[in-house]
Formats: structure tokens, sequence, C-alpha cells
């Protein structure tokens, strides 16, 4: 019911992981994160598949192991798909006998991509030959143009209404982490909000804590700074923005805290 990806970036270490489906909410039960590497558990979704697996990772085992120890605790098995990727790139990927046609998967260096319910088995082909191709791009624009190529090729054989896309930059905690629960076009609300991720919260993020710098950069004026120089820098291409904000209407005196 689902299609997946999950990649690495190779200069930076950045984990993502992108999905989309005919069902309700897939970015609330798939996507698994850490600091040691990515799952997409989905099908007859078991996130324990998920929760587990991250645990498994941090003990420092391969993701063949991981899959391996899984299915082993695991009756219904062959109804799960699962891909796992390690923090350093290496990938293993698991589809279930029982899992519902055309269902597969296929990964490719730093790439994993697995799906069942598809339209066929160019969904997963021209996710991974799009990724592959557009390696001159931002992180986060790659997985979502991989995304498209696989809705384009057919996707969900039954439909479209949900997707996410999370991206960790090392950390516990996720940069970017956008879900569209119910949607006819979640995949299009997903580059919307991407959009509006950066017209302020992208330059908010990199003042944030992390692990190497518990304290961040806790100066508002340069969160301000940068904020201002991306809304100049629309205006100078004639572009609006792209949020469905509503802001409040300040009476005089008001001071803002």
């Amino acid at each position: 019911m689902t299609f997946s990806l999950i990649a690495r970036e190779p200069e930076t270490g950045h984990l993502g992981v992108a999905v989309a489906s005919r069902f309700f909410a897939v970015g609330a039960t798939i996507p698994f994160i850490t600091p040691f590497g990515a799952i997409a558990s989905q099908a007859l979704v078991n996130p324990l598949w998920g929760v587990e697996g991250s645990k498994l990772l941090e003990e420092g085992q391969l993701p063949e192991a991981v899959l391996k120890t899984l299915k082993d605790r695991d009756t219904g098995h062959h109804q799960r798909q699962v891909h796992v990727m390690a923090a350093n790139g290496q990938s293993a990927s698991f589809t279930g006998s029982a899992c519902i046609d055309w269902a597969g998967h296929k990964a490719a260096e730093n790439i994993s991509v697995a799906g069942n319910m598809l339209a066929g088995s160019s969904v997963l082909e021209d996710m991974l030959t799009c990724y592959l191709d557009t390696n001159s791009l931002p992180f986060a624009e790659r997985l979502l143009l991989a995304m498209e190529a696989g809705e384009a090729a057919g996707g969900d054989k039954r439909g479209r209404q949900s997707a996410s896309l999370t991206i960790h930059r090392g950390e516990a905690f996720p940069w970017i982490d956008l879900r569209c629960d119910d949607d006819a076009q979640p995949l299009a609300e997903i580059r919307r909000l991407l959009d509006v991720a950066g017209e302020r919260y992208i330059h908010f993020t990199e003042m944030m804590g992390s692990s190497s710098n518990f304290s961040g950069h806790a100066d508002r004026s340069k969160i301000e700074a940068l904020i201002k120089a991306g809304e100049e820098a629309r205006r100078a291409e004639n572009k609006p923005s792209s949020s469905r904000q509503f802001d409040r209407q300040q009476s005089k005196g008001s001071t803002q805290s």
C-alpha cells in the first residue's frame, strides 16, 4: 500500500526517509530515524520493527542482522515489508511473501527504495533513477523529486492519500519532519510545506542546539537577518509566499514576547 525511500547524503551523513501511500497518515508509523540509521516499516505495518530495529542499529548490528532478528521475532513477517539503512549508508531490505503485488525493493549506494501494492516495478526503478540523476541538487529536493517520479510511474495502484518527508542531521531529533495525512495530492502538499519551511523554519533550525553544541546559536538577530534576506530574494523573483498562515492584527501599544 506504500512506496518509500531511505537515503544518505554522503557528504554530510544526513539521513532521510520519504513515504507516500493510499493510506491515512503514513508518516505516523513508517519512518524511523536515529543517529545510528533509518528504517521504513510498511505493508501490513508493524511499527515495532522500527522501534526495535533502531535499538539494534544503536547496538552496532548490521542491517542484514537487524532484519533477521526482527523476522525471527515476528510471526507475521510474511506480511511485512521493511528496509533498513545504517548510518554509514549500508542497507538491507525485506519484502514478505504475502505482500500484495506489485511488491519489491531495490537499492544502490546510499539509497534504498521499496514498495507494495504498486502499479509495477517501474515505480521503484524511476525513483532510483531520479535520485541518482539529481546528485547536484539539495538533499530534500532529491528525496521529493524521487517520490514524485514514483508517483508519475503509477505509485500506489489504489490512489493517493498521505505522504511524509523526514530528514535527520545526525541528531535524535529531525531537521525536517513534514507530513500530509489526508489529501488527494499529498506529495504536492509536502512540496508546498517544504517551500514554506524555506521561508523561516529552516533558518531557525540553523540556530538550534546540537549534540556538539548544546546551546546552539541563541541570537535572534541572526535568525531575523536570514529571514529578511530570504524575503528580499523572493520579492526580487516576484515569488509570493506559499504559507497559509493567518496573522492577527496587533493593537497599538502591544508588546511582543
